[in-house]
C-alpha cells in the first residue's frame, strides 16, 4: 500500500470509527469528545506503527516522543480536529492523517465524515478547483474570529463564512466553498498538516502569515499562524496583512 492510499485509509477509517461512537455510545458533551478522541488515536497509531514501524509519529492525542525528531519520515495525525463540533453532532470537523518528509507535508488525507455519505480529499487525487468567486470569501472560526482575517476581509471586499475545524475550513477552500482561510490565533502542527499536504496538491497559496513557509516535525510543535488560499488571491492578502502589521 502506497503511502497516499494508506493516509487515505485511515483517515477514511477513523471517520466511520468516530461516527460508529457518536451515534452508538449514548455519550454527549465532553464525555463523547473524549471518548471519540481516544478511540480513534488507538486506531491510527496503531494501525500506522504496524504498517510503517520506521517511520516517526507525532499524534495530538499521544505524550510526544522525541525520537520523531532524528526520523525523515514523520506521521502527523489528529485523531479528530474539531472535537467540539463533533461532539456537538455537527458536521464541520475532520480526521487527518498526513506524511511529512524532512519538514514538508508531501501526502496527506482528510477525511470530512460528518457530511453526507462521507468525504476523504486526498493529496494523491487533487480534484479540478472551482471557478473563483468575487469578493473572496473567508472561512473563519465561528467562535473566534481572527481579527486579521476580519480586516483584510473587509479590506477586499470580502465576506466571512463561520466554521468549525481547521481542516474543514482549509478543504472548504479546496472544495471551493472559500476562496482565503487567514488564521492567526495558533495552532499545532497536527491541526494543519494533513490540510496543507492536500491543499497544496490542489495548487493552492500555502504559508504563514508573513508569507514564509510552514515546516512541519519541529520540537515545538506550536504553529502561529498559517494562510491557506487560492493562489490568484495569495499575493493580495499577504500585503494586506503586511499593511495591518506595520
Amino acid at each position: 500500500m502506497t503511502d497516499a492510499d494508506l493516509a487515505a485509509h485511515l483517515a477514511k477509517e477513523a471517520g466511520r470509527l468516530l461516527i460508529a461512537v457518536r451515534e452508538g455510545s449514548g455519550l454527549q458533551g465532553k464525555a463523547l469528545g473524549d471518548a471519540g478522541d481516544a478511540a480513534a488515536n488507538r486506531f491510527l497509531c496503531d494501525a500506522i506503527r504496524a504498517a510503517r514501524p520506521d517511520d516517526g509519529l507525532l499524534s495530538e492525542e499521544e505524550k510526544d516522543n522525541p525520537a520523531r525528531l532524528a526520523r525523515s519520515r514523520v506521521w502527523i495525525v489528529d485523531p479528530v480536529d474539531g472535537t467540539r463540533e463533533y461532539s456537538e453532532g455537527r458536521g464541520d470537523w475532520a480526521v487527518h492523517v498526513a506524511l511529512a518528509v524532512d519538514g514538508v507535508p508531501v501526502t496527506g488525507a482528510v477525511a470530512l465524515p460528518g457530511l453526507d455519505g462521507g468525504v476523504v480529499l486526498r493529496s494523491d487525487q487533487p480534484r479540478p478547483l472551482a471557478p473563483l468567486s468575487e469578493p473572496p470569501r473567508f472561512v473563519v472560526s465561528r467562535t473566534r474570529p481572527a481579527r486579521e482575517a476580519e480586516a483584510v476581509a473587509a479590506a477586499l471586499g470580502g465576506t466571512l463564512v463561520p466554521m468549525g475545524s481547521a481542516g474543514a475550513k482549509a478543504m472548504a477552500v479546496v472544495r471551493g466553498e472559500a476562496e482565503v482561510y487567514l488564521h492567526s490565533g495558533g495552532q499545532h502542527e497536527w491541526d494543519s498538516c494533513a490540510p496543507v499536504a492536500v491543499a497544496l496538491a490542489h495548487g493552492l497559496h500555502c504559508s504563514r502569515i508573513d508569507g514564509s513557509p510552514l515546516v512541519y516535525n519541529r520540537a515545538d510543535t506550536y504553529m502561529p499562524d498559517l494562510l491557506v488560499c487560492r493562489a490568484e488571491w495569495a499575493a493580495r492578502v499577504l500585503a494586506e496583512v503586511a499593511r495591518i502589521a506595520d
